[in-house]
């Protein structure tokens, strides 16, 4: 164990073990992700990890939180500054997809959630991180309608579907040739046909 380990504050040390977790589901999957693997990945007992976290679900727990804020904080910074809606579009899926691709593990730690058994904790922050991501992206595909922009008769939810499926699938593809930056070099050609499909004059 690390001197600057063994003296971090509690705050610091809830932080460090989020870090941890989202750094080791890069190359593991979230079932094998122990409350042993997270201590020692961290330099740390289980003792330690323990004094901050009671269970591993609290752990999950603090993991979706950091997830949903910063992800939805980078999209809201960055829509907020586009100046029509298919600017913001591309700006929150530029956003995401760079997120993405930062953070590797944050997909597959959220797709375990998702397809846990029963209702938990960190399954419901998720459920509620997406309800709240599928709102923005309605709100900004209803503004690109009204306003022209987007084709009149573009059906919303269908197009908010499509627009996270072309996330997953970029991120899915990506993640299944070990090549996590191909998720950024081909985020800007998916989006495009994208906005094409449901621009105004689409046939």
């Amino acid at each position: 164990m690390s001197t600057r380990s063994k003296y971090l504050s509690a705050d610091d040390r809830r932080a460090a073990t989020v870090e941890a977790v989202i750094e080791l589901a890069a190359n593991h999957a979230p079932g094998e992700i122990t409350t042993t693997t997270i201590a020692q990945h961290m330099g740390v007992t289980q003792g330690a990890l323990f004094k901050h976290f009671p269970t591993k679900d609290a752990i999950l727990e603090s993991v979706v939180q950091w997830v949903a804020q910063r992800l939805m904080s980078r999209i809201d910074a960055v829509v907020l500054g586009a100046p029509s809606a298919g600017s913001a579009l591309q700006a929150m899926f530029m956003a995401h997809t760079a997120f993405v691709s930062e953070h590797p593990g944050v997909p597959r730690l959220l797709f375990g959630e998702l397809q846990r058994a029963g209702s938990t904790t960190p399954k419901r922050l998720v459920a509620a991180l997406l309800r709240e991501y599928a709102e923005r992206l309605r709100t900004l595909l209803e503004r690109g309608r009204d306003s022209g922009e987007l084709d009149a008769h573009v059906d919303i939810e269908a197009a908010a579907t499509l627009f996270v499926g072309s996330i997953q699938g970029l991120v899915i593809q990506a993640l299944f040739a070990g090549d996590v930056q191909a998720i950024q070099r081909n985020a800007p050609g998916v989006f495009a046909t994208y906005l094409r499909g449901i621009s105004r004059g689409t046939p």
